[in-house]
């Protein structure tokens, strides 16, 4: 079922305390313990938010129905793991990263508006590729938008 009334928006400055409590909760809904967490996790994501609004054409989006916000997603520029020494016309990627839709809500579409609207920012800016992290339950969402597994490997030293 979907929501008539749901609008997707963006979200502006003043709002990002709720993007860092989304991504809180994203975490913790993906099983990490609370004390796996930092206490300042708050603090930790409006900075990283700031960063990426100075530098990166950060933007986010909420899902908002009936006056509440149920979701976000945030988007911006990728910096990468290694030096850019590559031309942007051949590799300019955007990210996406912290879509999160209240459990209530999920299902019903709304993380694949948040996620549609994130990819048309990082369109405006003549990305080249977006890349994200999806989560299992995440995939079908991603999948359906055009996303493509890529090669990325890790390896756990834990």
């Amino acid at each position: 079922m979907k929501f008539n009334n749901c609008v997707i928006r963006e979200a502006n400055f003043q709002e990002t305390f709720i993007i860092a409590e989304h991504f809180y909760q994203l975490w913790r809904d993906n099983g990490v313990p609370p004390e796996s967490i930092k206490p300042n996790y708050q603090e930790i994501t409006l900075q990283f938010i700031q960063n990426a609004s100075q530098k990166l054409h950060f933007k986010a989006y909420f899902a908002e129905l009936n006056g509440d916000i149920i979701g976000s997603a945030s988007c911006q520029l990728y910096e990468g793991l290694y030096p850019h020494i590559l031309t942007d016309n051949y590799r300019k990627y955007g990210y996406i990263w912290g879509v999160y839709v209240e459990k209530a809500y999920r299902g019903r579409g709304i993380g694949k508006q948040l996620t549609a609207s994130a990819i048309a920012h990082l369109k405006s800016l003549n990305c080249t590729r977006i890349v994200l992290n999806a989560s299992p339950s995440g995939k079908p969402i991603y999948t359906s938008l055009g996303f493509i597994e890529s090669n990325g490997m890790w390896l756990n030293l834990e």
